[in-house]
């Protein structure tokens, strides 16, 4: 089925063409969408009989806010939200002094299998839609009520597994017509499928490539990073480089700091190595304890240690602001409890 909250206004134009309806009407209707309104009777500038007609053949499928977590430390609000299939995904709106982040997910679960990450604990159920994307932020910040200038596809799910329909979503969410949100202030974050890399980077977008690293060598992502073993460093680090002519864009590279694992001074010094040349920025992240595994969190004398190491070598290393601490801040942990309760409260109705 297809849905209208994920066509662009030409498509739109089209569907309303077969309507017996003026060309003007597909914006009218792509406005409406892009301001979230919950049923096509919000539209009040549409004849009653299209509304109805709309309603019958397109209808609007709105998430559902199963739970909501405020950070009483800094104000980050976690979302758990119901999709129209009873699947849950998380949402994150983070406050910052440049403007308010939201960080979606783009597919339910996620087949990487990373073992520091919660989100991949029981594979890909399914990849989003563009508009499923789209209500993330869009709802986000209406129950929020803070504008959201920032965009990070960094949530459940790897964007470029999903790669078609992230591409509209970031087309829709980009359109003038709509939130207007600018590529420069989206960030995508993937793992390392090096193809996709590459067909991202004759897009030529103006977005943020984010390259989740989280090893200086192959026997540590080999470790924690299965798709390592398929696209490993050294045809990695080259899509990066491919990437960054194609686009100008600074790499970013994420590091999430993994005590005993990936925090050693020559680990530090190997990742040195690896970027030299590269304009790139690392980004060190104090792992977020998962309960389902062993892995824990650096020491913050170790994070200190190699980030100074970085900095001294001429690579640009900043360590991430640690939001949310007091909820389920880890991706995927909050989808995961929900579930776990749901399958424990179906099993006591069996009983």
């Amino acid at each position: 089925m297809k849905h209208l909250q994920s066509m662009t206004i030409p498509e739109i134009g089209e569907v309303l063409k077969e309507m017996n309806q003026p060309a003007f009407r597909a914006k009218q209707v792509y406005a409406w969408l892009h301001k979230g309104v919950q049923s096509y009777e919000e539209m009040t500038n549409l004849p009653k009989a299209l509304r109805d007609t709309l309603a019958e053949r397109f209808p609007l499928h709105i998430p559902e806010v199963v739970r909501k977590q405020v950070s009483k430390a800094d104000g980050t609000i976690k979302y758990l939200w119901k999709l129209s299939d009873g699947n849950c995904v998380e949402t994150v709106l983070m406050r910052y002094h440049y403007g308010n982040s939201v960080c979606i997910s783009t597919e339910v679960g996620c087949r990487m299998g990373c073992a520091f990450c919660a989100s991949t604990l029981g594979g890909l159920v399914r990849k989003l839609e563009p508009f499923e994307m789209l209500n993330q932020v869009l709802f986000t910040q209406l129950d929020s009520g803070l504008p959201i200038s920032h965009i990070v596809l960094m949530g459940i799910g790897e964007p470029l597994d999903n790669m078609e329909n992230v591409l509209r979503f970031l087309e829709l969410v980009n359109s003038p017509e709509g939130m207007n949100i600018s590529m420069r202030h989206i960030s995508l974050s993937t793992c390392g499928l090096v193809p996709k890399i590459d067909e991202l980077g004759d897009k030529k977008l103006q977005i943020s490539l984010a390259i989740s690293l989280h090893g200086s060598n192959n026997a540590i992502r080999n470790r924690i990073m299965p798709v390592n073993k398929a696209y490993p460093i050294e045809e990695l680090l080259p899509a990066c480089r491919r990437y960054y002519e194609k686009t100008s864009r600074r790499i970013h590279f994420e590091y999430a700091m993994i005590d005993g694992v990936n925090d050693s001074v020559q680990n530090a010094k190997e990742l040195l190595q690896l970027l030299k040349g590269l304009p790139a920025h690392v980004n060190l992240i104090p792992l977020n304890h998962v309960e389902e595994s062993p892995l824990k969190p650096s020491s913050k004398a170790a994070v200190a240690a190699f980030q100074s190491i970085l900095e001294d070598g001429g690579v640009t290393a900043t360590v991430r602001r640690t939001l949310g601490s007091d909820i389920d801040a880890s991706c995927g942990q909050l989808r995961r409890k929900y579930t776990r309760q749901q399958v424990g409260t179906d099993e006591e109705q069996r009983k």
